[in-house]
């Protein structure tokens, strides 16, 4: 009997902003709220195709509000697990009897903010959270210094009732050091909630993801949001969303200028028989890779 699991990605294109951007708490909130009730519409499609487990976009109730350097955005921010969002989205798991990833901008305290992703379980029960390790600050567009600490929890896997979940957040895919520890934790699927533009890094969105998932052996989700966002002109979001298997194959593919939901169901037994036909995990040699943390 095969260990399938029917997986969903959400992509979706922004609300819109003021033109002056989001500089007032109001129009934040109208933001808010305009983008959990267009993803609480495709989570429910979701759950009537029978999606077990769901990984919605990086910062998904909000703009990439990174194309600009403004304190206003501060106010974005809620806390997790404690703040509506979150709370809102354990009930929805609970009667949907599905896992949920949640990438928001999380508040720890006044002045103290993260790039984060929360696990909940299909009871509803919060898992825990991931914060995103390398935060980069690249011109033009991509201030994220500027909003986000480093995430300082490592790379730690949810035992979720379908199957076991780790997530590594867009930038993170650049390196493949925390791709391998989600493997070693125990890893099935591999969430990478991303907002990338088209231009530099697009030919490295079908490279990176496959690569860490047959690297490791595990399935993998890349997420990522469509079109473009006013009043930044940063460039257009490419969606693209798929899921690769632990071969490194993708096996589903989302639209690229399109809102919608990617469905795939992934046979968990794959991951066996992927790895004992590559050894990489008998194989390493981690006594020898010293070096490489000490540079």
């Amino acid at each position: 009997m095969s260990n399938t699991v029917r997986c969903g990605l959400i992509q979706t294109k922004n609300a819109i902003v003021s033109p002056n951007g989001g500089t007032d708490q109001k129009t934040i909130e109208k933001i808010k709220d305009a983008m959990l009730e267009k993803t609480l519409k495709l989570t429910k499609e979701a759950h009537e195709k029978g999606v077990k487990i769901l990984c919605f976009q990086e910062l998904f109730n909000g703009p990439y509000f990174c194309a600009e350097q403004q304190p206003c955005w501060y106010d974005l921010a809620e806390e997790v697990p404690n703040g509506p969002t979150i709370k809102k989205l354990q009930g929805l798991a609970k009667e949907y009897d599905m896992v949920i990833v949640v990438p928001v901008y999380e508040k720890e305290q006044t002045g103290v903010y993260y790039n984060t992703a929360a696990v909940i379980d299909a009871d509803g029960k919060y898992l825990g959270k991931y914060r995103k390790t390398h935060i980069p600050q690249v011109n033009p567009g991509f201030w994220e210094k500027f909003y986000f600490r480093p995430g300082n929890l490592g790379y730690p896997v949810f035992h979720t009732k379908y199957g076991i979940v780790g997530v590594y957040i867009c930038y993170d895919r650049h390196f493949p050091e925390g791709a391998r520890a989600l493997g070693l934790a125990g890893a099935e699927i591999v969430f990478n909630p991303s907002a990338t533009v088209a231009g530099l890094s697009e030919y490295l969105w079908k490279l990176e993801q496959p690569a860490h998932a047959a690297a490791n052996g595990y399935f993998v989700g890349a997420i990522n949001r469509v079109g473009t966002e006013e009043p930044w002109s940063i460039g257009e979001f490419y969606g693209s969303s798929y899921f690769c298997n632990p071969k490194g194959q993708i096996v589903a593919q989302a639209s690229r200028d399109k809102e919608e939901l990617l469905v795939a169901d992934l046979n968990l037994d794959e991951i066996r028989e992927v790895r004992h036909t590559w050894q990489f995990y008998r194989d390493r040699r981690p006594e020898t890779y010293e070096s490489l943390v000490k540079l």
